[in-house]
């Protein structure tokens, strides 16, 4: 478990996670195995079943009660086990009865009891993918697998290993399992998850039906066939009837399509699956878990915290319990803001500064969208704002390390501050957009609509804002194309959820981003809102391609791709060269031969236009045309990188310098006004911005820059209240003006200006 920087400590004790070396004999709260026995004798005494129980009562009737819905007598079979001399057996009984210690050092002793038995590691990590250690697992079936090559659990088990991080080696792995054991249901019916996961109903439909073939009471396996139908609206799927009427406690079916449901982004129906879930079967505690996590998601806090706590205390103690906690924890920590239309959370140490700057900005991408998409949301939106990655992390997946930079479910959003990244890395307003964009297209279709086609128009929505707002084309990119990597637009979807190659996340939103373009600009924009329309009546990509654009997919797949060679061939043909071209710049500005710079930089700036980051060419220009005193052409090559998206702090404010030394005020001040969407919390950036508004008669801009300054705590607060007034002055705001100038000389009462400036505000 990663621990998470800035949140409070959990008062109850977090176990520590299972070990495979030695583990103390008795753990706090668990019954010791000496005692077992009598436990026994009293359940079966209780529900009138020792009679019917016998030294010889395997764990597969304890599994057939179980699978049932017999719970207590299930419970009762497994208590009996538990003083089986076969270590394994009670290694069993132990995990069934959540006795999760006992379990552990009980398969410890069975594994050194017998060495070379590859089932016994199999479950063994089996039981450590229960208890969410997924390393220490994938090393137990690999140990199995040196035992016995072509063991199915434990191929079975690396397969689950791999289909957590949506890993395409998932699905090689089961079939290795199937092709070593071809009745392992088990391993049909995750063949029957990744195929749902991919998008691809027919195939989880095949694969489940082939389990029930080898099984016609696997319950996974109808409860997949049962999710198929969910997923499409059929609320009375005969699947259902059909698992309740084998096991009436098989709330399984229900988390299973939770699941799905919430891969869907359909947020509060998968909260309404994982509550039908635990009201079947109140023990199904990774069910509550992940109810507690869409909780959470949709904002819903108080409830979250209980059904987490009740998860916690019945031992499930791992990092998607714990960090969820914590995180609630430190929510005493944020303060929220509630307007019309929005609530705003905000970290206390940043809210006063950074309030005024997203409640605008939330508040300006509502009304666009409102007026674009022809819709008005019922709820306010939700935005919450994590100055620390890891939290926001924790709030969007329950475990720290995601890569986003902001995430929607449903109208929630959560996202980074811009004080959570580098300076320069992130463009806070165009995640905001990106988001909200997500918010209004879920809404309008019922959460119904395809991935690529939301990422595609919150891609658009961002640039639509202005050009120099969402990414660059990357490297990646670049690579990805000239490699004919991009995929069809029928499996786009598959590019964000399983990708094949690390880059193809990032390529995928670029692609689909483009592919909207590329409709807006042939069919115009109206064509992408009756797309959306489209998607929210249940049609399929290839549908609504062939409904709204009169062509196959295959057809918009060629035209697309000729449109987008002829958009990126010059960069994608001359990669090559400028990334030679480049090593060559970097050596010769490291030995200061400008002149040499600024031959190659011409030569290769423009076959890779859109490389704004660190090192760019438009860089190395402007510094070698500075070191030769051309002040006009370093300005022009800052003003180019400015005005393609480059957004490092220092390179902008360089670019304001040069302008306002030319006289070119206004220019300046819009300069510096770009990184109020990238990199707001720089007292210079604000102090100067507030200066330059000032002389350019914007007095409101001129206001909220030296708001800024102040609230990012100054040293010199009697010069920050003071210029603070001189801005309300001139905004004709007297009454705030003489406010701050009384703190001006509160904080220096010989502070001259302030005086004078008291002087002119009482006559």
């Amino acid at each position: 478990m990663k621990a998470l920087s800035g949140l409070t400590e959990r008062k109850p004790a977090v176990l520590l996670p299972l070990s495979r070396g030695s583990i103390r004999a008795r753990q706090r709260g668990q019954t010791p195995l000496g005692h077992v026995n009598l436990r026994a004798l009293l359940v079966c005494a209780w529900l009138g079943l020792c009679a019917s129980l016998s030294p010889a009562q395997t764990l597969d009737k304890c599994r057939d009660l179980q699978g049932t819905g017999q719970a207590r007598q299930a419970d009762a079979c497994y208590q009996q086990l538990l003083s089986s001399a076969d270590p394994y057996v009670r290694a069993e009984a132990a995990w069934a009865l959540e006795q999760y210690q006992a379990a552990n050092e009980s398969f410890r002793s069975a594994c050194e009891r017998a060495p070379k038995n590859a089932l016994c590691r199999a479950r063994w990590g089996r039981f450590y993918l229960d208890r969410r250690q997924w390393q220490d697992a994938g090393k137990l079936f690999a140990e199995a697998l040196e035992i016995q090559p072509d063991h199915p659990e434990a191929l079975l088990g690396l397969a689950l290993v791999s289909a957590r991080g949506y890993e395409r080696k998932a699905v090689e792995l089961a079939g290795k399992a199937i092709a070593s054991d071809p009745k392992l249901v088990d391993a049909r019916v995750l063949l029957s998850r990744l195929a749902l996961e991919d998008g691809n109903e027919s195939k989880a439909a095949e694969e489940a039906r082939k389990a029930l073939e080898v099984d016609s009471k696997a319950l996974d396996a109808m409860a997949m066939l049962a999710a198929i139908d969910w997923l499409n609206d059929d609320h009375n799927t005969p699947w259902a009837e059909r698992i309740l009427k084998i096991n009436p406690m098989y709330g399984e079916a229900f988390a299973t399509a939770g699941h799905f449901l919430v891969l869907n982004r359909r947020y509060e129906e998968g909260v309404r699956f994982y509550r039908r879930a635990i009201e079947l079967n109140p023990r199904l505690h990774k069910a509550r878990v992940e109810l507690g996590i869409n909780l959470m998601r949709l904002g819903l806090d108080d409830e979250a915290r209980e059904h987490l706590e009740l998860s916690y205390s019945n031992g499930e103690r791992y990092a998607e319990v714990v960090n969820p906690l914590r995180l609630l924890d430190s929510y005493r920590n944020f303060e929220t803001f509630t307007g019309p239309a929005t609530v705003l959370r905000l970290h206390r140490r940043e809210a006063d500064f950074l309030r005024p700057y997203f409640e605008s900005e939330l508040t300006r991408a509502i009304r666009t969208f409102e007026k674009k998409y022809g819709m008005r949301l019922e709820r306010p939106v939700r935005l919450e704002v994590y100055p620390d990655h890891e939290d926001f992390a924790v709030r969007a997946l329950g475990m720290p390390g995601l890569g986003a930079l902001g995430v929607a479910f449903g109208n929630v959003v959560a996202m980074d501050s811009p004080s959570g990244r580098k300076p320069g890395s992130f463009h806070w307003a165009s995640t905001l957009w990106h988001e909200l964009s997500h918010v209004f297209v879920l809404t309008a279709t019922g959460h119904r609509v395809p991935r690529w086609f939301t990422e595609g128009m919150a891609v658009y929505e961002e640039t639509e804002v202005s050009p120099d707002w969402g990414d660059r084309i990357t490297p990646d990119v670049i690579e990805a194309v000239r490699e004919k990597k991009l995929l069809p637009v029928a499996q786009l979807d598959r590019g964000f959820v399983r990708p094949e190659y690390p880059a193809q996340v990032v390529v995928s939103y670029f692609q689909a981003g483009q592919l909207c373009g590329y409709i807006a600009e042939k069919w115009g924009y109206r064509k992408l809102l009756d797309m959306m329309h489209a998607f929210g009546k249940r049609k399929s990509t290839p549908e609504v391609i062939v409904q709204e654009l009169a062509l196959a997919p295959e057809e918009l797949d060629k035209a697309f791709f000729a449109w987008l060679d002829g958009k990126l061939s010059k960069t994608v043909q001359g990669f090559g060269d400028w990334k030679n071209g480049i090593r060559k710049i970097a050596a010769s500005a490291k030995a200061g031969q400008h002149s040499e710079v600024i031959e190659q930089g011409r030569q290769i700036r423009d076959l890779y236009p859109d490389y704004v980051e660190d090192g760019s060419v438009y860089e190395f220009l402007a510094e070698s045309y500075l070191a030769l005193g051309d002040k006009a052409r370093a300005r022009e090559q800052l003003a180019a990188y400015a005005r393609i998206g480059g957004r490092h702090p220092e390179v902008i404010k360089r670019l304001a310098g040069l302008l306002e030394e030319a006289g070119q005020k206004a220019e300046a001040a819009r300069a510096l006004e770009k990184l109020n969407y990238v990199y707001p919390q720089d007292e210079d950036l604000q102090r100067r911005l507030g200066t330059l508004w000032l002389e350019q008669g914007n007095a409101e801009g001129a206001v909220r820059a030296f708001h800024s300054v102040l609230a990012l705590k100054p040293l010199d607060r009697a010069a920050a209240h003071f210029n603070l007034a001189s801005a309300y002055r001139a905004a004709r705001k007297n009454e705030q003006a003489l406010e701050q100038v009384i703190l001006a000389l509160e904080a220096a009462p010989g502070y001259r200006p302030a005086q004078r400036l008291l002087l002119e505000l009482s006559q």
